[in-house]
């Protein structure tokens, strides 16, 4: 695989030696046993971190793969990090501003053109219609948004669980200006809405308060944002997050 995580569904039989052989590659996020006999496999199974459980039903497979799935996606979210020096340099010296990571320019670059186009939502639906059916999204989906797309705000359909979100935060992370161009009229329209959501409770937040959002790292990435202590980080999504500390993730990122 050239990117993306793999999910594996093992019978109990082979589990124990499969996992034994595939548990190391960064590719494989999660594995599951799905067998006839959940006591005889839960003891080595316990030993193994991305083993997500036993189980004698594929149901409650598929629901755990829908949580896991989207967690992939909320980890995968990539972050530029400049330096404290790199942003101080830039804003007196041109040369110094080529040296901002790539990906922060491209991203800021193109939502500066995404929120300028004023487009029709019902072309842009239907042109939205046709890149999901070569991407093979199933009807049911589609149908569904455009049915019920004016019905709805943005964030809700952010946060539904339908092709959106997934088709958002990979077309952003890997900026896929296909996929991006074609999500435009939801990108504007969701940022539109934070917006005023953020001037409607603005008075009711005087005070700085600290949000919390757990995310999975690499180790590289780790080193980076340690390194640029002071700089900016970036992030080419949107994101979610609490004012409850809630522990999910080995790592947490906390924004002011």
């Amino acid at each position: 695989m050239d990117e993306g995580k793999a999910f594996v569904i093992s019978s109990g039989a082979l589990g124990q030696s499969l996992v034994n052989d595939i548990h190391g590659m960064p590719k494989v996020d999660a594995i599951y046993i799905f067998c006839g006999n959940k006591a005889r496999h839960e003891p080595w199974a316990k030993d193994w971190p991305k083993v997500r459980g036993v189980f004698t039903s594929i149901k409650p497979i598929c629901e755990s793969l829908k949580k896991v799935a989207r967690e992939c996606d909320h980890d995968s979210i990539p972050m530029s990090f400049v330096p404290k020096r790199c942003t101080s340099d830039a804003a007196s010296n041109e040369q110094n501003r080529n040296q901002l990571p790539p990906t922060y320019m491209y991203s800021v670059i193109f939502k500066d053109i995404i929120l300028e186009i004023n487009d029709d939502d019902a072309k842009s639906i239907k042109a939205l219609e046709i890149y999901c059916k070569k991407k093979e999204i199933p009807d049911e989906e589609i149908n569904d948004l455009k049915r019920k797309y004016h019905q709805k705000s943005p964030v809700w359909w952010y946060t539904c669980e339908i092709f959106l979100y997934g088709m958002l935060n990979y077309g952003l992370r890997s900026l896929d200006m296909e996929a991006m161009s074609k999500l435009g009229f939801f990108i504007r329209s969701l940022h539109l809405q934070l917006k005023q959501l953020h001037q409607e409770q603005l008075a009711n937040f005087r005070k700085p308060f600290t949000v919390y959002r757990g995310q999975g790292m690499s180790k590289e990435d780790f080193q980076s944002l340690l390194d640029s202590k002071g700089g900016l980080l970036s992030f080419n999504s949107f994101l979610s997050t609490s004012k409850k500390s809630f522990i999910n993730h080995a790592t947490f990122l906390t924004a002011h």
